[in-house]
């Protein structure tokens, strides 16, 4: 199984990552540690370490899903074709037809960027997005269109409570 996560930031879309996992089994694989880490080894952040992030948890996805382990979910924004294109191309490449992207979004301005605003996840040197970052970033979301909208995709809005969207989410990836 292989389950790929996609949403601004702000949206929860690693609280049912995590949730999902634990119900599942799965290990979850999140794009922002990884970036952190690499800032904290000392890498330039003018350098593009987030592309070396998603790079990274492709490379750890590559191994579970090549294990004989139950599967992997990926925690990541994956706003442009191309960051999906990466998941589905691995997928491929491991003959998994039980792919799954979970797109998270969240109706309500106000409280995405209430949720926004007062999280905080102790990545040590990666800073969270201001609610501006995040409005451009919509500005920046592609359209799901080429090889990863043939991928079964689940919306789920993040202003409808935590365990109804994690149980909705349940059921698409196991159905």
């Amino acid at each position: 199984m292989f389950i790929v996560m996609a949403g601004l930031p702000g949206t929860g879309k690693s609280t049912i990552a995590e949730q999902l996992g634990r119900q599942l089994g799965l290990a979850v694989v999140s794009v922002d540690p990884i970036e952190s880490a690499i800032l904290s080894a000392g890498i330039d952040a003018g350098q593009p370490t987030g592309l070396a992030a998603y790079l990274v948890a492709e490379r750890i996805a590559d191994s579970v899903l090549s294990s004989p382990a139950a599967g992997v979910i990926i925690d990541a924004v994956n706003a442009v074709e191309p960051a999906r294109l990466q998941w589905v191309r691995l997928a491929e490449r491991h003959g998994e037809r039980r792919t799954r992207f979970i797109e998270v979004f969240c109706s309500d301005p106000e409280v995405h960027r209430e949720r926004l605003e007062t999280r905080s996840r102790e990545l040590a040197h990666l800073a969270e997005p201001s609610w501006h970052a995040v409005e451009q970033s919509l500005d920046e979301w592609e359209p799901w269109i080429g090889p990863s909208a043939e991928v079964p995709r689940l919306r789920l809005d993040s202003v409808r409570p935590v365990d109804e969207n994690v149980a909705e989410a349940l059921g698409f990836a196991v159905g």
